[in-house]
Order: structure tokens, then C-alpha cells, then sequence
């Protein structure tokens, strides 16, 4: 009830006449049934206005420190999260993990659309980066068509670290969806997942028209801030899979430079 008065009695009417988002390819959304739709993530504020133009509730995975705030603030902000269709994802490995991405499985099999940021965190600068399995996981576990989606113009609207909006136009295109049918029944081979979550990040790059940095933005945000390894170019074997669908929204800012690859 909340998620839909907010969407469509108070704020949602709000920030469309404030933002006036367009949209392509919202036909591509499934009017019914299980889908994932798999977003390129350049702000904090991509996942109000996405779920804002679809017509059908959107489900996100944020991590879960967001509903385990002490005092007033947090405990404000965990009911906020309860209330516009966040599920905790428990971040710390083990059986934690497993039961959060089960969450995640839980609302694809009663038929909802599960919105996901392959790449895990925010991009630090406006481009594209490499992303996480955990979602070819999820799309072959459950053997649901994964719809692409570029938020356009968002990191314009709240980079990282502002509190505070900027009025602007934003854009959305939601991509056709994609049918790993062909790779059922192998959603344990790391190659297959590797090669299924290459292939969205592909139609990602593809309609956000970002550049492509085949690294994880969280390793590069560690760099630019000090505090990480060099990247590495391996098979992911140490990944933690389910680490790969949570939202991580509230690190800082990092300004930096990394050379593009192609995907």
C-alpha cells in the first residue's frame, strides 16, 4: 500500500513533474510474469526513477545495513526501505548470504520483476563496468528473461556524495529482453555465468552508450582511494556471488582516471 501510494499519489507525481523522464522500450517489460531487469547504476536516484516508470512493482536487493540503523534516523530509514519493496541482502558470506539471495529467488518465483545493478556499486565515473555473476545466477536458477535497462543522466541528477538533487531531465531505456534458455541446466559453470552476464553488460554498453572498463568498480573505488590491490584479470573463482546483487549506495566519491576496454 505505501509503495503505491508514494508512487502514485504523492511522490511519484512530484518527481515527474519535476525530472520529466523519458522513456524508450518500456513495452519490453513484461505485463506479467518473472523477469529481472538488470540496470546500468550511475546514482543513488536510479532506483527511484526507475521503478517510478514502470507500471508493475519493481523489487530491489539493498544491503543490509540499511535496515539495521540505530536510532532515529535509522530506524526511519530501515521502515523506508521495508515499505517501497527493498529486501536485505546480508553481504557477509556463508548461509547469511545464501538466505538473502534466496530472498531474491523467492520474488522471481511468485512472478515479480527483481531489479538488480550487475555491477554492485555505483560507477565512480559515469562509465560502465564489469559486471557481477550474481545475475546470471539468479536469471538461470530461475530460468527467467533478463531486460536490460540504461538510466541516462542520472550521476547529473545526485553524483555520489550530494544529498541533494539537481533538477534535470532523466531518461531510461528499457533494452529487449534477454533468453538464456540455451544455457539451462548449466547454472553452476562459472564460464556460462561468466559468458551470461558479459552478454548483458554487452546490451548495457550498448544502449547507455557508456564506455566499458573491464574492471569491478568496487576494486577501482578501493584504488582511487588507496586502499586496494591492482585489478586483476581472472576467472572469478574467490567472487563471492552473492555479494554481486546488493546495492552498495553510500560510498564515497572518487575521482579518477582508468583506461577503457572494450567488452
Amino acid at each position: 500500500m505505501f509503495y503505491w501510494v508514494m508512487k502514485r499519489i504523492f511522490l511519484g507525481p512530484i518527481l515527474k513533474l519535476l525530472f520529466r523522464p523519458w522513456v524508450k522500450g518500456l513495452d519490453n517489460v513484461p505485463e506479467s510474469g518473472a523477469a529481472i531487469l538488470a540496470s546500468n547504476h550511475l546514482s543513488f536516484s536510479d532506483s527511484i526513477f526507475l521503478p517510478l516508470m514502470v507500471h508493475r512493482p519493481v523489487i530491489f536487493l539493498a544491503k543490509s545495513e540499511y535496515f539495521t540503523g540505530k536510532g532515529l534516523k535509522g530506524r526511519l530509514t530501515a521502515l523506508f526501505f521495508r515499505l517501497s519493496n527493498q529486501l536485505p541482502m546480508d553481504r557477509s558470506g556463508g548461509a547469511a548470504s545464501e538466505m538473502s539471495l534466496q530472498a531474491g529467488k523467492d520474488v522471481l518465483t511468485a512472478g515479480g520483476l527483481l531489479g538488480i545493478y550487475p555491477e554492485g556499486t555505483r560507477s565512480p565515473d559515469a562509465r560502465l563496468y564489469r559486471g557481477k555473476v550474481g545475475v546470471a545466477r539468479l536469471a538461470l536458477q530461475t530460468r527467467v528473461p533478463v531486460v536490460p535497462v540504461a538510466m541516462i543522466g542520472t550521476e547529473k541528477v545526485q553524483p555520489i556524495g550530494k544529498r541533494l538533487p539537481s533538477i534535470r531531465r532523466v531518461g531510461i531505456i528499457f533494452g529487449q529482453p534477454l533468453d538464456f534458455s540455451r544455457y539451462y541446466g548449466m547454472e553452476d559453470d562459472r564460464l556460462i555465468q561468466r559468458a551470461v552476464t558479459d552478454e548483458i553488460m554487452y546490451e548495457l554498453m550498448r544502449l547507455s552508450g557508456q564506455e566499458y572498463v573491464d574492471e569491478y568498480a568496487a576494486v577501482v573505488k578501493a584504488q582511487l582511494a588507496g586502499k586496494g590491490p591492482e585489478p586483476v584479470h581472472k576467472l572469478e573463482v574467490a567472487e563471492d556471488a552473492t555479494e554481486d546483487i546488493a546495492d552498495d549506495r553510500d560510498e564515497p566519491r572518487s575521482d579518477g582516471d582508468e583506461s577503457p576496454r572494450k567488452l
